[in-house]
């Protein structure tokens, strides 16, 4: 160290000390010996920038010894890329008195170029004059290459995210969306809903607790391929999306967790939309079905006609027995019109022996984890050739995701098929010219709920029960001989069917189907 450099610390440690009186007691050589072995470079300058001390940190920094570079201006550094506007903004605020932060590009001694974060005080006299400048700066060109590796990184990421073709989305514990990309907004476009994510991790929990997995999400939860359809509300088409999930691990970077850890989990949400494959397997699915539910009403008609048979024969067989049991009580077993009669009953119950032994059995089905929205709309898909042929408009308002529901699959495809049919049957009356039908799906709280709505004649009020009966058969009814099967149908499954008194117009039935039936 020279001896300028010792006595121009020694000024500046005297002035600093008769600034605070609460450092007069520390020796001005302890304020020399910090500047000194500080680890930042350090260097003072007069008020024209010329440089009156620096430490070794500096000298470290800029490869100018201390010999070299006391006497020259501080401009020694510049690269001469720094803008004109930067330096004209520093002197301004530093002439004024007050400190200055920024970044330099600055210049070593052999030429190269590294960017300097500079720090730079006034040092005023006890009048409150600019003696000195006391400056201060640090090589960041490693912190700020590394700054901008990482936000390149995060930009080209953000670029490949928002370029992909599959929805992503990323879930906090609370499946709050925190980051997508395009294709996710376009989705909540298409389907007019604020978060699709939402409803895609509910049915895929519905799905896990079906196959008694627990739903709720922790560190390590995750999912492939699972499958999920989405019913846009305005009664598009479905959707399909094959879902798969992982999740990911934030570190908190809380200063109070630099030592004690922790962190925060999100669910990586990846959607690819497979519509276009499913719309395929889809028409195979209900030709399938079609023929399927052909064979079954087949089935079923030819169990409701001898049913209806043995109904009707029954009564009269019954009569029958009743007067042999009366004759035989007045003349004897062995009247020739007893004789007679009891051999007339004994072919006629053995006719209904006959006849309900050729009842078809009704075909058992398990019980499945269903999405009603399918089930209601391969009974529309059933219908479509009737829909067409009457001239009916269909309005179909699904709930985009409704509950899983475990039930008879087919049965409840019969049950709405029913009721359609008989929609369909009132509307196609000869002059009937409103022809309208709308179905809405929706839950409800523990239930979900099903309208079907059409603008024909309507039920009488006093025929709004009976149309429930087995074998009702009158032909200017607005609903037919199905409705007792499907009243049963929701009955098996713990539901109800009814038809909306209140409808002044046309026929509103309403089906409500409990998510979680008794046992």
């Amino acid at each position: 160290m020279t001896k300028k450099q010792t006595n121009e610390q020694s000024r500046l440690a005297v002035e600093s000390s008769a600034v605070d009186g609460s450092l007069s007691d520390i020796p001005a050589g302890v304020f020399v010996h910090t500047v000194y072995q500080a680890d930042v470079a350090i260097s003072i300058t007069d008020t024209h920038g010329d440089i009156l001390y620096v430490n070794p940190a500096f000298t470290r920094v800029t490869g100018y010894p201390a010999a070299e570079a006391i006497g020259r201006n501080e401009s020694m550094l510049s690269h001469k890329t720094t803008p004109p506007e930067v330096y004209q903004s520093l002197w301004r605020q530093i002439s004024r008195g007050e400190a200055w932060c920024g970044r330099l590009i600055n210049r070593r001694r052999d030429g190269s170029e590294y960017l300097a974060e500079v720090n730079i005080s006034p040092v005023v006299n006890d009048r409150g004059e600019v003696r000195n400048y006391l400056g201060m700066h640090r090589d960041i060109t490693a912190m700020h290459r590394l700054e901008n590796q990482v936000k390149n990184q995060k930009a080209l990421l953000e670029s490949v995210v928002d370029a992909a073709p599959v929805v992503i989305a990323l879930l906090d514990v609370d499946d709050r969306v925190v980051l997508d990309n395009h294709e996710y907004k376009k989705l909540q476009a298409d389907l007019g809903m604020a978060e699709p994510a939402t409803m895609l991790m509910t049915s895929i929990r519905a799905s896990l607790e079906a196959e008694a997995v627990n739903g709720r999400r922790s560190s390590g939860y995750a999912f492939l391929g699972r499958e999920v359809r989405l019913d846009p509300a305005d009664g598009k088409p479905p959707r399909w999306f094959s879902c798969s999930g992982s999740c990911v691990r934030e570190d908190d970077v809380a200063a109070d967790a630099f030592f004690a850890g922790g962190g925060r989990d999100y669910l990586l949400l990846v959607a690819m939309e497979i519509t276009s494959l499913r719309a395929q397997q889809e028409k195979v699915r209900v030709a399938d079905l079609q023929a399927a539910m052909a064979e079954e009403d087949r089935a079923s008609s030819l169990r409701e006609s001898l049913s209806a048979a043995t109904y009707r024969l029954e009564g009269p067989i019954n009569m029958m027995a009743s007067v042999v049991g009366m004759l035989s009580r007045r003349s004897g077993e062995s009247d020739p019109m007893v004789l007679a009669l009891s051999d007339a009953v004994s072919v006629g119950q053995q006719a209904l022996t006959e006849l309900r032994a050729m009842i078809p059995a009704e075909t058992r089905e398990p019980v499945g984890s269903i999405n009603l929205n399918e089930i209601l709309r391969d009974a529309l898909d059933l219908a479509t050739g009737r829909l067409l042929a009457a001239g009916i408009t269909v309005t179909w308002k699904p709930q985009a995701m409704l509950p899983t529901l475990h039930a008879y699959p087919n049965k409840l495809r019969s049950l709405f098929k029913a009721l359609l049919d008989n929609a369909i049957e009132a509307m196609s009356a000869r002059g009937w010219r409103e022809r309208e039908l709308m179905v809405i799906s929706r839950a409800k709280l523990g239930s979900i709920e099903v309208v079907i709505e059409d603008s024909g004649p309507g039920v009488p009020a006093e025929s709004q029960l009976k149309v429930f009966e087995p074998f009702y058969t009158t032909k200017h009814r607005h609903l037919g001989t199905g409705l007792a099967a499907a009243q049963q149908v929701a009955a098996d499954h713990g539901g109800t069917i009814e038809i909306d008194p209140r409808k002044g117009a046309g026929c509103l039935v309403r089906v409500v189907l409990p998510v979680k039936r008794r046992s």
